[in-house]
């Protein structure tokens, strides 16, 4: 393993090891118009990811992504002023096939381990764009500091398609046919004579793909679910969720959640009646107290669509591959997606699910819906080229009159 790409050493944030990136002093304590007081890169990086200590997720996403970057231009032993317009693509390029991947690429560890990498694997287009959306404003509040001199991406010649919010729409969720069976095979008894713990992970597995479907949380508020955000007003059950941005949330909660609530709370050895003080983790370890952090319930999801994919290829062979392809490349957050595109399918009024996803943009909700595409695929199917395959035989002019050929 390159020394450069290694893991963080006690106290440091970034882990960067080069001091290519460090500045002289003339560049930092002497130079005019320097706004912040550092001395490397990283150090100024970190005081950008300050900005965002109110919102620990967007943070930690964001850290991610400035990490990348100060670890590829490391590897040249450049710094952040001298990134210019040409690199850019080389960059988005990295980003797509992080080459070797021995160094680049591996599971989930803590940042200390040696064994850590930066990716999980080559990012999508979609998480490629949204990277340099991350970089962008990263570089605009270090030219506003002063640290940088120019803001590379803002040369961009497409960067509506590179830098712009705006997405069609979603694509990554699992079509209803697919859901289904796939709530099937996550409903199937366990064998007889199971032990207790398999019996435990079924039931916890059925748990988390239940509450991501019905109630479409993202993982992080899945893993800080407590027992008692789940309340009753007025005979009706309601999450209360405080989500991305620290917006705090209620969503109605439809009575299949409600019994599989009842079923894990059963596993666990508790009351069927929840609790209002009752503040433990709603998600658990197998020794049924410790919360569930986001990375193992990322991977006990994934774990869960890798092994319901060989179970449908096993069941129905070549007849469904593309379906057994979905089910592989699937994520977490695909359940969200499934969830909101499966509401908007079913009639959920556009206002309604808008509050469900906590979505502050109407039209960031609206690219779940389908029900256009439906309509238009179908009105589209009635423009044909004929059917009878016979030559014409008249020539019919804008008054009505017919002329034979």
């Amino acid at each position: 393993m390159d020394s450069r790409v290694r893991p963080a050493a006690p106290g440091e944030v970034l882990g960067v090891a080069s001091t290519a990136l460090e500045r002289l002093p003339e560049e930092t304590g002497q130079r005019q118009g320097l706004h912040i007081a550092a001395r490397t890169d990283a150090e100024a990086v970190t005081q950008w990811l300050a900005e965002y200590r109110a919102s620990p997720r967007t943070r930690r996403a964001y850290h991610r992504e400035a990490q990348r970057l100060l670890l590829w231009l490391d590897e040249q032993g450049r710094g952040l002023d001298a990134l210019r317009r040409e690199d850019l693509d080389a960059f988005e390029a990295f980003l797509a096939d992080p080459t070797p991947a021995e160094r680049w690429i591996g599971p989930v560890r803590p940042r200390h381990d040696p064994r850590w990498r930066p990716f999980r694997g080559p990012l999508s287009p979609v998480s490629r764009r949204q990277s340099l959306v991350i970089l962008q404003g990263m570089f605009d509040w270090l030219v506003e500091a002063g640290w940088v001199r120019h803001n590379p991406f803002r040369l961009m010649r497409d960067k509506r398609r590179r830098l712009d919010n705006r997405q069609g729409g979603v694509e990554r969720y699992l079509e209803r046919p697919l859901w289904d069976w796939l709530w099937r095979w996550l409903s199937r008894p366990a064998e007889e004579g199971a032990s207790f713990r398999h019996r435990y992970e079924l039931t916890r597995r059925r748990l988390v793909f239940g509450f991501a479907y019905l109630l479409a949380p993202r993982i992080s508020e899945m893993s800080a679910a407590r027992m008692n955000d789940f309340q009753r007003r007025e005979g009706r059950w309601w999450w209360h969720v405080v989500g991305k941005g620290d917006k705090v949330a209620r969503i109605p909660v439809p009575p299949d959640m409600m019994a599989l609530l009842g079923e894990w709370r059963s596993t666990l050895g508790l009351a069927a009646e929840l609790s209002p003080d009752d503040a433990s983790p709603l998600l658990r370890s197998l020794d049924g107290r410790r919360g569930l952090g986001d990375n193992r319930l990322y991977r006990l999801v994934r774990d869960g669509f890798k092994e319901a994919a060989e179970a449908l290829e096993g069941e129905a062979g070549e007849a469904a591959q593309a379906e057994v392809g979905r089910l592989r490349q699937a994520t977490p957050h695909w359940l969200r997606h499934t969830a909101l595109t499966h509401q908007a399918q079913a009639g959920v009024e556009l206002r309604y699910l808008a509050a469900t996803a906590r979505h502050s943009r109407l039209d960031t909700t609206a690219r779940y819906l389908h029900s256009e595409d439906e309509e238009w695929h179908r009105q589209q199917a009635q423009h044909g080229l004929g059917v009878t395959g016979e030559a014409p035989t008249h020539v019919e002019h804008r008054d009505g009159s017919r002329e034979p050929l």
